[in-house]
């Protein structure tokens, strides 16, 4: 049975980077890494509701740099920069390295498929028709010019008591183009009948590749002398 590529990490180091942006070797790359997640998931339920996206980590030496992408970048700074300041102690606190929070704004906030997915959920939790969140939800997204985008949701849909899995979609998705810039979400719904798993496609624009990087030449002083008698 054929399986889906995941849409960011097929497009990463060509059009889109990592989110978390350092080295380390052996035991260290593990606790790294064990952290990264634990600190991602520590912001978000801190911020509950703040509209976070997605949250970058990057170590340079002993500092470690946060950089939040969020649609309501008030919420997170508060009131002159007093809900920042007390975060930053937290996580200085929980890391035990020096801290570095930066805030970026999602300007268009209907075209993330995090946040769409996250609406779409937080809807269903309050008992919203699961076809009616999702239809409203893509009218919004293409309204705000979104090229093309796909909702799916698993579980037991209006209360049935059989799971089962319903989508919708509209414009185009070219899941397989590179340079597509293709964004994807993953949500869980947890409502009174059970989970229900909430996806989300969202096809934004069609970016240039990065060709940069070198392409290896091969030497020609290897080649072995000769040819065919």
């Amino acid at each position: 049975m054929g399986q889906k590529v995941h849409p960011i990490g097929y497009r990463i180091g060509v059009i889109r980077d990592w989110e978390s942006k350092w080295y380390a070797v052996g035991k260290n790359y593990v606790k790294n890494l064990h952290e990264d997640i634990k600190l991602r998931t520590w912001i978000k339920n801190r911020w509950e509701g703040a509209g976070i996206s997605r949250v970058e980590i990057e170590r340079v030496g002993k500092v470690i740099r946060f950089t939040l992408w969020t649609a309501r970048p008030g919420v997170v700074i508060g009131k002159q920069g007093a809900e920042l300041t007390k975060v930053k102690d937290e996580l200085q606190a929980l890391t035990g390295t020096r801290v570095m929070l930066n805030v970026q704004e999602i300007k268009n906030p209907d075209v993330d498929a995090q946040l769409v997915a996250e609406g779409i959920a937080s809807a269903l939790e309050r008992r919203v028709s699961f076809r009616r969140a999702m239809k409203q939800a893509m009218f919004r997204t293409m309204k705000a010019g979104g090229l093309g985008i796909k909702i799916q949701c698993s579980g037991r849909l209006g209360g049935a008591e059989i799971a089962r899995t319903e989508w919708y979609n509209d414009g185009r998705l070219p899941l397989s183009t590179l340079r597509a810039d293709v964004d994807y979400s993953c949500v869980k719904a947890v409502t009174m009948y059970g989970a229900i798993g909430v996806k989300c496609w969202i096809y934004r624009d069609e970016k240039a590749l990065n060709t940069a990087a070198p392409r290896p030449v091969r030497s020609r002083a290897n080649k072995r002398e000769g040819g065919r008698a």
